[in-house]
């Protein structure tokens, strides 16, 4: 079994979780969020906490035991608190800002690229460069925190390029090193 499918899930106070036959729905202060359930798991809900047991012992659901708790956990913190992912550009002229649901990055491209936000993801990007992606769905902030750092990814030479906020980039030294032998 599962060291993280074990542990019981708190539901806060003002979070309503819907457990269906195939399907569960956290509902809370930020919005609404369902999951559909993977492998033969029973989830119970008792004392506002909830449970997650394996019905059988194939090595397949005991995968899904730990997975299921994680996003159901997710679930629950998404529709309290929200998520945040935060990006940074890094380069001399690189810029964004943020129009309604669309994101205008300039980014060494001999055109602005505009990346259009999914519902439910809002973005702001600061003077410095730093784009703060927010949403409740943790699973779809961190994909379009990936699609954007896809459309320039830093470079191992000079480090230019969108990178996360915590993300280190190891910098290559150029052709020039190899000069002094």
């Amino acid at each position: 079994m599962s060291r993280i499918g074990k542990m019981p899930i708190q539901i806060p106070q003002g979070v309503n979780v819907t457990i269906g036959v195939d399907l569960v729905k956290v509902k809370g202060p930020k919005g609404e969020l369902s999951k559909k359930l993977v492998g033969n798991i029973e989830i119970k809900n008792e004392d506002n906490t909830l449970t997650f047991t394996v019905l059988d012992d194939s090595r397949q659901t005991n995968a899904y035991h730990g997975l299921m708790r994680a996003l159901v956990n997710n679930m629950v913190k998404g529709v309290t608190q929200g998520f945040v992912k935060r990006l940074r550009i890094v380069g001399i002229g690189y810029r964004g800002e943020a129009k309604g649901k669309t994101l205008v990055l300039n980014v060494g491209y001999s055109h602005p690229v505009e990346f259009s936000l999914p519902d439910g993801v809002k973005a702001s990007v600061s003077k410095e460069g730093l784009i703060d992606i927010e949403g409740i769905d943790n699973e779809l902030i961190g994909d379009v925190a990936a699609k954007i750092r896809k459309i320039r990814p830093p470079d191992s030479y000079k480090g230019k390029g969108i990178r996360y906020l915590d993300e280190v980039v190891r910098i290559k030294p150029g052709k020039s090193a190899t000069k002094g032998k």
